[in-house]
């Protein structure tokens, strides 16, 4: 039985709300699961966006991001996270990662804003990778230290904690959450950008829906236009969804842990591969490991034994328009080649039968014990 990557199940609860909106029993769907995310993640904002990259967008928009500005980001991330910087023809200014959270490294942050004090140094996006964050603390510290604003991608952290207290409430100018990411897709598409800084969410607001702002007291088709936005709403499809979906979230990262749990006791010790480490709270939104050598051959084995990986991420300056932009080596980013190279990201999702999990254990341990 082959078993993918990610997998999602929706049940009568997500078809029951959809057809409410169908029904037109919902017409607020969107500002509803708006309150409640704000609600389930503890921060006093939150905006619906289209998409994950739409909210980092309009993140950007919301700093008021301009040409040549810089803005610091891991070497590991998904192209969306430089991507919505370049188009402000904004500079993304690359960080070598932690070798054991797969995360941006922060003591080289630090390192290169001491070294590097400018008033075009705007913000950091620092990606939470599998779920698991970077010691916030410190972070915000460097930040308030250095005068730059913090943005949170959230991608793989929905549910996610730092010392008990939920990404997106912990401190950051502006978190921004994807409900179908990389790899992970889900039946719907969606995006959410939270904050406690109610001027930078109001702009959002205003910006998401091309700066348009209607007149009230006329007919209701009387409008101006104000800035320059883009089209970024949620449709109330999506809203319907994930509204049921993000009340079983909490179950689903509890799952994700069990899981991960599992696979750390009938892999420890495996031959050839290493276990992911858990510095903070660990959502296991990913389940990452290492492979010694051979990554690739080691995934073609397992997806010949019916087992589907993953691969979070491509560094960077590896990709063509990166490398090619900013003239980076392949040697730039030591510590971030390295992991590429070993990193292999294997099925952990709720949906995960206990059977399942067995299946993966048994297929990996399989492989591992094969090879030279």
């Amino acid at each position: 039985m082959s078993i993918p990557f990610f997998r999602v199940e929706v049940g009568g609860d997500e078809r029951e709300k959809i057809d409410e909106v169908f029904d037109g029993e919902a017409p607020d769907i969107i500002s509803d699961l708006e309150t409640a995310f704000e609600s389930y993640i503890g921060a006093a904002h939150a905006l619906a966006t289209s998409h994950g990259t739409a909210a980092l967008h309009l993140a950007m928009l919301a700093i008021d991001l301009k040409r040549g500005d810089k803005v610091l980001c891991s070497i590991n991330a998904y192209p969306s996270v430089p991507e919505v910087v370049r188009h402000f023809d904004a500079e993304p200014i690359f960080i070598d990662i932690d070798a054991t959270t797969f995360n941006i490294d922060l003591e080289k942050l630090e390192a290169y804003l001491a070294e590097n004090k400018s008033k075009k140094l705007k913000a950091v996006i620092v990606s939470h990778i599998a779920g698991q964050s970077v010691d916030l603390e410190r972070l915000y510290g460097i930040a308030r230290l250095y005068d730059v604003k913090i943005i949170e991608d959230a991608s793989d952290a929905l549910g996610a904690t730092y010392k008990g207290q939920k990404i997106g409430s912990t401190g950051a100018d502006i978190t921004c959450f994807d409900f179908s990411p990389h790899l992970r897709r889900n039946v719907c598409n969606g995006g959410m950008m939270v904050s406690d800084d109610e001027e930078i969410i109001e702009r959002a607001r205003l910006l998401r829906n091309h700066a348009m702002v209607v007149d009230d007291e006329a007919l209701g088709y009387i409008y101006d236009v104000t800035d320059i936005g883009s089209q970024y709403m949620m449709s109330p499809l999506d809203a319907a969804t994930i509204l049921v979906q993000l009340d079983k979230q909490d179950d689903t990262v509890e799952r994700q842990q069990a899981i991960a749990e599992r696979f750390n006791e009938r892999l420890e010790g495996a031959p050839h591969i290493k276990l992911p480490i858990a510095e903070q709270d660990h959502a296991y939104s990913l389940y990452i490991i290492k492979v010694d050598k051979n990554r690739d051959s080691f995934a073609r084995e397992l997806a010949a034994n019916g087992i589907e990986c993953g691969l979070h991420y491509i560094p960077l300056h590896l990709l063509s328009y990166y490398k090619s932009k900013y003239s980076l080596r392949v040697n730039d980013f030591p510590v971030a080649l390295r992991n590429y190279q070993q990193v292999l990201s294997i099925p952990n999702y709720a949906a995960l039968s206990d059977d399942e999990v067995e299946e993966i254990c048994d297929a990996i341990l399989d492989v591992a014990s094969t090879r030279v």
